[in-house]
C-alpha cells in the first residue's frame, strides 16, 4: 500500500478516485505546523534556529499520517508545485522522521500542475524528492517576515500605542496606498481648454474634430489656459474657410492580451467581475480542486499560483484546435504565439493559469455563480491568446484654413481577430482609443464648420488605487510575491489602516501615522528597491545561488543594529516628528481664516498636537492636565474632525446631573456627569446618533435591565449590552437579542423561552448534560457535558476534563468520581474518596457467564 499526502480534503477525494486501490489518499489540510506566534520562534544567535509547532488539530492529522505511513510500505508527498506546497512535504517529513515513521519506507515527491486522471497518473511515473533549494527559500522567507514582525511590531507598540502590527510587505504596500493618498492632498488642479468643432463632409456626413494648431504652431495641453484664449480661437475657427490639407490611413494590428498569472487574474476579477483578490482566489481553488462532472470529479483549471506565461505544447495545440473549430482557420494564426513576462522577479516554473481542457467551453458546463463567472474569464482569455491579432485601420485627417488646423481621428475593425471572443478590461491608468467612424475625405475636400464649442477642462489627480491597480503596482515593482498579495490587502483591512471606499484604498489615520514612523525611522525596511532587492535574493535561494543562513545573516546585522538605534528614542521625539510630518493633514488652515490651525478652542494659550494614550493616537492641547481638550483624529481623510469637538449636552437627569453624548476612541457614548469615573454606556452601532436624546441616553446608563425572576431557579434574568450585542442573562447563560430595541421590551416568558433554547445548543452557559452517569456519595447527580474544551464531568461546581484518550463514551461513574475528586483536591477543596460504595461490589466473586460490565453498572 501507498500513502499520498496532499493539502486538501477536496483533492484528497478526488486523486483518491484516480488512483484506486493500493492507495491511501490523506490531507494534510495546508500547512502542519508553523512558528508559534510568540519570542523567541526564530533565534538569531542560534544561527536562526527554528521552533515549529502544531497546532492541536494538525497534531490530530499528523498522528492519522503518521499511523498510516507505519502501516504501509511507500510514501508520496503530492503537494501544490510551488514553494509552499514543497515546504508542506517538507514539514510532514520532518515530523515523520522524528516519530520514526520512515525506516524502511520508500519516500518520493511528485507534482502535478492539473488535477485531471492523465495528469496525477503521469506524475506518478515521475517522482523525484523534495526540492531542498526551495524549501530553504520558505525558511527564508518565513523567518524574514517573523522577524520583521516580532522584532518590529513591538517597538510600534511602544513609541505608538494603538499601532497593531508591521510586516515585511505589509508595510510596504500601506506606504503605496499613504503615498497616493498624499499625493492626491498636494495636487492643485490647472485650468485648460480645449475647442470641438462639429463639421460635415461635401456628402453632407457628420464628424467632429478638434482645434490642433493656432497660428501656425502645435498647440500643447496648457496653450489655451483660460476662457480669453479659447474664445480668441472660436473665432479664429468661425472665420476660416476650411479644407482637408491630409488625410492618412494605416492599418494597426492589436495584439491578444497573455494567459492569466496569479496576478493578472486578480485584476481582471477586480475589474470584470468585481472580486477582491482573497475572493478571486478561493473560487479558483475550488476550480483547480474540481467539480462533478458525469460523475467525475475534475479539476476546471490548472495550479492558480503562478508567475509564468507559458503554456505546455499539448495545452497549445488543444487550444488552437479549440480556437479552429470554434471560429474557423481565419482566426488562427501560423504558429503558437509564445509569451514571456515582463514583470519583475518573474518566476516562470509553472504554466499560466488555463482551463485543463480547452475543450470545455462555459456553456457546456453546469457551473453556477462565482464558480461559472470566473471559469469563463480564465476559458475566454486563455482561448482568445491563441487568436489571430484585431486588425483596425486609423485615419487621421489634417484640416486647415488660415494658420488654423483642426485634426479629426477615427478608426473602423477591419478584421475582430480576438475581439470576437474576449477584450481585456481598463482601469484608470488606460488611454481610451478614439473608435469614432470618419466619413470618406480626400485632400481639398471643403468642409463645413456647424458648431465650435469651447470646453473647460481641470487637471485631475491620480486615483485612488483599486484591488487592481494595487495588485498591479506591487507586481511591477517588484514587492512581495502574487500568491501573497490577496493575504497582504486582507491584513491592511484587518487591521483598520485602510478602508474602502467605491472599491478604492484610502488609508485611516492610523495607517498614516504607521507609515510616517516607519519611514523616519525605519526607512530603509519600507522602500520600494529595498523589498524589491530581498525578493529577488530570495529567488536565488530557490535557485541554489544563495545560501539562506547567509541571506538572513546580512539581513539581521543590520535590522537589529537600527531597532537598536531607536530603543532610546523618547515618544515626544516620535510626536514631535510625527506633528511635523502630519500637520498639514490634522491641522489644515482653512480657508479664509488666518490664525493659528493649532491653537486650542478651549483654552487661550494652548495647542493642539499629535498625542499617544493607551489606545492609541488622538489630539490634545498642550496645557493638560489644565487644559483637558481632546479630540480623535481626522476621521474623512481630508483634514476634517471626524469626531466631536466636544461633549454635547443632551439634558439632565432627575438629580440635575447633565447627561452628555461624547466620541470616544470605540466610538459615541453617552455620559452621566463628570469625575475620575463617570458611568459611561456606549452607543449600540445599530442606533443613529439622531435618535441618542436624554431619554434613550438615561435608558442605556440604567442598564442591565431587571426583567423578572425565573419561574424554575428563582434566580434573576437581566437584559443588557455587552462586547457581542444585546443579550438576557440567567446565571452563566447568555441569550442574543436581535436589536437593542428588544433589550427594554422583552418580557419574561420570552426571556425563559430564549434562555431554554440556549442551554439546550450548549450555548455560552453551562452546557446541557448529554448524560447522568449517576449520583455522587455527597448527593446530587454526576453528569457528563460537552464544553467548549472537550467533554467533561461535572458535579455541582465542580468539573473535571475527561483526559485525552479517554472516549466520552466509555467514561463510568467510578471514573467519573476519581477526576472529580482529583479536582476538588487540586482546588483545594475537600477530596472524597473516589468510589465508596462501588467498593463492595469490586471485591464480589465474579460469578461464571457474568458479563455484566463497569459501564453497565454505572448505566444502571
Amino acid at each position: 500500500m501507498t500513502v499520498v499526502i496532499v493539502e486538501s480534503p477536496a483533492k484528497a477525494k478526488t486523486i483518491n478516485k484516480y488512483l484506486g486501490t493500493g492507495y491511501t489518499v490523506l490531507a494534510s489540510y495546508g500547512h502542519v505546523r508553523d512558528l508559534p506566534a510568540k519570542d523567541g520562534s526564530v533565534r538569531p544567535d542560534e544561527d536562526f534556529a527554528m521552533e515549529w509547532e502544531a497546532d492541536p488539530k494538525s497534531a490530530k492529522r499528523l498522528k492519522d499520517i503518521t499511523d498510516a505511513v507505519k502501516a504501509d510500505d511507500r510514501l508520496v508527498l503530492a503537494t501544490d508545485p510551488d514553494r509552499e506546497g514543497e515546504a508542506i512535504s517538507w514539514h510532514v517529513l520532518e515530523v515523520l522522521r522524528k516519530r520514526g515513521a520512515l525506516k524502511g519506507k520508500e519516500v518520493q515527491r511528485v507534482v502535478f500542475n492539473q488535477i485531471t486522471k492523465s495528469a496525477v497518473t503521469e506524475a506518478m511515473r515521475h517522482p523525484r524528492q523534495v526540492d531542498q533549494e526551495l524549501v530553504d527559500a520558505y525558511l527564508a522567507r518565513r523567518a524574514l517576515d517573523y522577524l520583521v514582525g516580532f522584532t518590529l511590531s513591538p517597538v510600534l507598540w511602544r513609541k505608538l500605542p494603538g499601532a497593531r502590527s508591521a510586516g515585511r510587505v505589509q508595510s510596504v504596500a500601506l506606504r503605496l496606498v499613504v503615498d497616493r493618498e498624499m499625493e492626491i492632498e498636494r495636487f492643485v488642479a490647472r485650468e485648460y481648454w480645449s475647442v470641438t468643432v462639429d463639421a460635415k463632409a461635401p456628402d453632407g456626413s457628420p464628424f467632429q474634430a478638434r482645434l490642433h494648431s493656432l497660428d501656425g504652431k502645435t498647440l500643447k495641453k496648457f496653450d489655451l489656459e483660460n476662457e480669453t484664449a479659447a474664445a480668441r480661437a472660436v473665432k479664429a475657427i468661425e472665420a476660416g474657410r476650411f479644407s482637408v490639407s491630409e488625410v492618412e490611413s494605416k492599418p494597426v494590428r492589436r495584439n491578444p492580451s497573455p494567459p492569466f498569472t496569479t496576478s493578472t487574474l486578480q485584476q481582471e476579477a477586480s475589474r470584470k467581475l468585481g472580486f477582491n483578490a482573497k475572493r478571486t482566489m478561493q473560487v479558483a481553488q475550488q476550480l483547480y480542486e474540481g467539480v462533478e462532472i458525469g460523475g467525475e470529479t475534475v479539476g476546471l483549471i490548472t495550479y492558480m499560483r503562478t508567475d509564468g506565461m507559458d503554456l505546455a505544447p499539448e495545452a497549445l495545440h488543444d487550444i488552437r484546435a479549440a480556437v479552429g473549430k470554434r471560429f474557423g482557420d481565419r482566426y488562427l494564426p501560423d504558429s503558437p504565439r509564445v509569451y514571456k513576462s515582463k514583470a519583475k522577479n518573474a518566476q516562470e516554473a509553472h504554466e499560466a493559469i488555463r482551463p485543463t481542457d480547452p475543450a470545455r467551453a462555459p456553456e457546456t458546463l453546469r457551473l453556477s455563480g462565482d464558480l461559472a463567472r470566473l471559469y469563463e474569464l480564465i476559458w475566454k482569455r486563455t482561448i482568445a491568446c491563441q487568436m489571430e491579432a484585431a486588425v483596425m485601420e486609423r485615419t487621421t485627417v489634417d484640416i486647415a484654413a488660415d494658420g488654423v488646423g483642426l485634426r479629426a481621428t477615427g478608426s473602423v475593425v477591419t478584421f475582430d481577430g480576438f475581439l470576437k471572443l474576449y477584450e481585456e478590461g481598463r482601469d484608470d491608468t488606460a488611454d481610451d482609443e478614439d473608435g469614432r467612424l470618419l466619413p470618406k475625405l480626400v485632400q481639398g475636400d471643403a468642409v463645413a464648420v456647424e458648431k465650435v464649442t469651447p470646453n473647460q477642462h481641470f487637471t485631475e489627480p491620480p486615483p485612488r488605487f483599486t484591488e487592481a491597480t494595487l495588485v498591479k503596482r506591487m507586481e511591477e515593482l517588484g514587492i512581495g510575491r502574487p500568491s501573497t498579495y490577496a493575504s497582504v490587502l486582507s491584513v491592511l483591512r484587518d487591521r483598520n489602516y485602510v478602508r474602502m471606499e467605491k472599491n478604492r484604498f484610502v488609508p485611516e489615520d492610523k495607517g498614516r501615522i504607521v507609515t510616517h514612523f516607519l519611514e523616519h525611522f525605519f526607512n530603509r525596511y519600507v522602500e520600494y528597491d529595498f523589498t524589491a532587492d530581498l525578493e529577488e535574493k530570495l529567488d536565488l535561494v530557490s535557485d541554489g545561488k544563495v545560501s539562506w543562513k547567509e541571506l538572513l545573516r546580512d539581513f539581521w546585522r543590520d535590522f537589529i543594529a537600527a531597532i537598536d538605534d531607536i530603543k532610546d528614542l523618547r515618544v515626544g521625539e516620535v510626536l514631535e516628528k510625527l506633528n511635523e510630518v502630519l500637520e498639514p493633514h490634522f491641522f489644515p488652515q482653512k480657508e479664509g481664516e488666518d490664525g493659528d490651525p493649532r491653537a486650542c478652542p478651549a483654552c487661550a494659550d494652548g495647542r493642539l498636537s499629535l498625542k499617544l494614550g493607551k489606545f492609541g493616537a488622538f489630539i490634545g492641547c498642550s496645557n493638560y492636565p489644565e487644559c483637558r481638550y481632546t479630540r480623535q483624529l481626522a476621521a474623512n481623510g481630508n483634514g476634517e474632525d471626524g469626531a466631536d469637538e466636544g461633549p454635547k449636552l443632551l439634558g439632565e437627569d432627575e438629580d440635575g446631573t447633565p447627561i452628555t453624548l461624547r466620541s470616544g476612541r470605540f466610538g459615541p457614548y453617552v455620559q452621566r456627569g463628570e469625575g475620575e469615573k463617570p458611568p459611561r454606556a456606549s452607543v449600540p452601532k445599530d442606533v443613529p446618533l439622531e435618535r441618542v436624546d436624554l431619554e434613550f441616553a438615561l435608558r442605556l446608563l440604567s442598564l442591565p435591565r431587571a426583567v423578572g425572576l425565573h419561574p424554575e431557579t428563582g434566580e434573576p434574568i437581566n437584559a443588557g449590552i455587552g462586547r457581542y450585542g444585546p443579550y438576557v442573562q440567567h446565571g452563566r447563560t447568555y441569550a442574543n437579542l436581535p436589536s437593542t430595541d428588544d433589550v427594554f421590551t422583552i418580557g419574561l416568558n420570552h426571556a425563559v423561552s430564549l434562555i431554554a433554547e440556549k442551554q439546550n445548543k450548549g450555548g455560552r452557559g453551562t452546557p446541557a448534560a448529554l448524560k447522568t452517569l449517576g449520583a455522587h456519595p455527597d448527593g446530587g447527580p454526576v453528569e457528563l457535558r460537552d464544553g467548549r474544551y472537550g467533554p467533561y464531568v461535572s458535579h455541582g461546581k465542580v468539573n473535571a476534563t475527561l483526559p485525552r484518550g479517554l472516549d466520552k463514551d466509555e467514561i463510568t461513574l467510578e471514573r467519573a468520581l476519581e477526576l472529580l475528586a482529583a479536582k476538588a483536591a487540586a482546588k483545594g477543596g475537600k477530596a472524597k474518596p473516589a468510589a465508596t460504595k462501588a467498593a463492595p461490589k469490586k471485591a464480589a466473586p465474579k460469578k461464571a457467564g457474568t458479563k455484566k460490565t463497569a459501564k453497565s453498572t454505572a448505566a444502571g
